[in-house]
């Protein structure tokens, strides 16, 4: 199943999508169908109700659009919590000149800067290296909370791609992440939330990014040094996670900063993020012209 968030004219709507289009589930009047985060609060309940309902007559009342008349939010809205985590790739570490962590390392990226498919990478000015990071984001379903490994994937709802945008000089500045990570639009996340029974083994899918075409950065999620379960639970022993919550599970190599010589963003660059399984997250850079970011 491949959940969305989207907008036609004014109008947010939570919905699916199918094939060619997008069939809007918050129309119905089911409180756990009104967004992402109460859909995954839902669990079995909400994935029952979603069958029956494109199973039954209700399904030929539910709006339609096509791709073309819709614009993709983040595909949840307002999550409580965005998790990252740094250098979980053996070779982002090489490239960094640094020894892989012997536990992952953890930082916030504030909700607020996430923005969809499509959307545009805003360059603010007070960065001049500002720079890309394809990842898998793991969406939490159900409340987690100092569980195992080996129970970790049941608590995942989903599955995203990410791009970890971020400001490298204010990162090396800072001596932390955060305000680097968390400008607005510095989180591209989409196009879908991709439930675990199409995606299958989180540790076992291509992941690339394009930048203008140029392939940049090409791996697997196998090659992370903690898998996502590792992740999930690590996290959970920290702070308890609830429906909705994002974990952004690290970048491969091949980033700006770490080329010779580097690559950093540019107005008109456009950025490919494609993971196998999860689907296509596209974003425009743009300069700062002083208007609000859309998000």
């Amino acid at each position: 199943m491949r959940l969305a968030t989207f907008q036609v004219g004014e109008v947010e709507h939570f919905g699916i999508f199918m094939v060619d289009r997008y069939l809007a589930l918050d129309t119905v009047g089911d409180p756990d169908l009104c967004d992402a985060r109460s859909f995954l609060a839902a669990g079995e309940r909400g994935m029952r109700r979603v069958a029956l309902l494109l199973a039954g007559p209700e399904r030929d009342h539910l709006p339609v659009f096509s791709p073309d008349a819709v614009r993709l939010l983040p595909p949840v809205r307002h999550p409580g919590k965005v998790i990252c985590v740094g250098r979980n790739y053996s070779e982002h570490c090489t490239e960094q000149g640094r020894r892989p962590p012997g536990e992952p390392i953890l930082f916030a990226k504030f909700a607020a800067s996430l923005v969809g498919h499509g959307g545009a990478v805003v360059l603010p000015p007070q960065s001049r290296k500002v720079d890309f990071e394809a990842e898998l984001a793991a969406v939490i379903g159900r409340e987690c909370d100092r569980v195992p490994v080996v129970r970790a994937l049941e608590h995942v709802g989903g599955y995203a791609v990410f791009n970890d945008i971020s400001a490298r000089d204010l990162q090396a500045r800072d001596k932390q992440w955060v305000r680097a990570k968390s400008f607005r639009t510095f989180g591209p996340m989409g196009p879908h939330l991709v439930t675990p029974d199409e995606v299958g083994d989180p540790q076992a899918l291509h992941i690339t990014l394009r930048l203008n075409g140029k392939l940049m950065q090409d791996a697997s999620t196998r090659q992370m040094i903690f898998s996502v379960a590792e992740l999930v639970s690590f996290v959970s022993q920290v702070v308890r996670l609830d429906p909705g919550d994002v974990i952004a599970t690290g970048t491969p190599s091949g980033v700006g900063a770490f080329r010779d010589p580097p690559r950093f963003l540019a107005a008109g660059d456009r950025m490919q993020v494609a993971i196998e399984r999860v689907g296509v997250l596209e974003n425009e850079v743009v300069d700062d012209v002083g208007g609000e970011a859309e998000r």
